[in-house]
């Protein structure tokens, strides 16, 4: 299958300001999604999609060649990321490229490896739109999730009597580390609005997204704990 490696990195983060290019444990927290597209693919088929030439100096100073600069109207707080990655994907059908799935790799995953994106590949079928990693929440609507009604009282958001929230479904959120995108798929329709979509389950862990100092600080925290068991 031919995949386009996709990692966006916009400049202009407000939570952690330059948070992308910001050492994280040794090295600038994007070469780690950088290092996880090499372990797949060679790189003509990795595509960073950055505004900030910062970024795009730090990039090539690791060697990625970045093909082009985003253009400002898609790097601004209210761009989403199907527009980003429509970009992308029509720069490479521009120059005869035609990948099957974009395998969007966000840099703010640093305990995202290759064997999870394997893992989720190996999910990944064209009668699919999407496999998307998640991690189970610790917030379930059966149990303490709870949305006010017309009468301003608060309900649970979903209907069922538990009583311990160990016996509820059990619910999931998009840690961000990993998405396998149909490009068929995309040329339809926006990710939001995608149906055919297939999990693939990460730990709590290995799931942190940074994105405020408080991410940070747990993700150095967890970095560390590593490094000293070796895990």
């Amino acid at each position: 299958m031919r995949c386009l490696f996709l990692i966006t990195a916009r400049g202009g983060s407000k939570g952690i300001p330059g948070k992308n290019i910001k050492p994280f444990v040794g090295k600038p927290l994007l070469y780690y999604a950088i290092d996880t597209a090499r372990k797949l693919a060679s790189d003509k088929d990795i595509c960073l999609s950055t505004d900030d030439d910062a970024i795009i100096k730090a990039a090539e100073l690791y060697g990625l060649r970045v093909p082009f600069k985003r253009p400002a109207a898609l790097a601004t707080d209210r761009s989403g990321s199907y527009e980003v990655i429509l970009h992308a994907v029509d720069f490479y059908k521009q120059q005869g490229k035609r990948p099957e799935a974009v395998v969007l790799l966000q840099p703010t995953s640093p305990f995202r490896t290759d064997q999870h994106v394997r893992e989720a590949l190996a999910l990944y079928s064209d009668e699919l739109d999407m496999v998307v990693s998640v991690t189970e929440s610790a917030s379930n609507p059966y149990y303490n999730l709870f949305e006010e009604n017309p009468e301003g009282y608060l309900e649970r958001s979903k209907k069922g009597h538990f009583a311990r929230r160990q016996d509820c479904p059990p619910v999931y959120e998009y840690n961000g580390a990993v998405y396998v995108i149909n490009t068929a798929s995309l040329a339809q329709m926006p990710l939001s609005q995608f149906t055919r979509i297939r999990k693939y389950v990460m730990s709590a862990e290995d799931s942190v997204d940074l994105d405020t100092p408080l991410d940070w600080e747990i993700a150095e925290f967890l970095a560390g704990k590593r490094s000293r068991t070796g895990a």
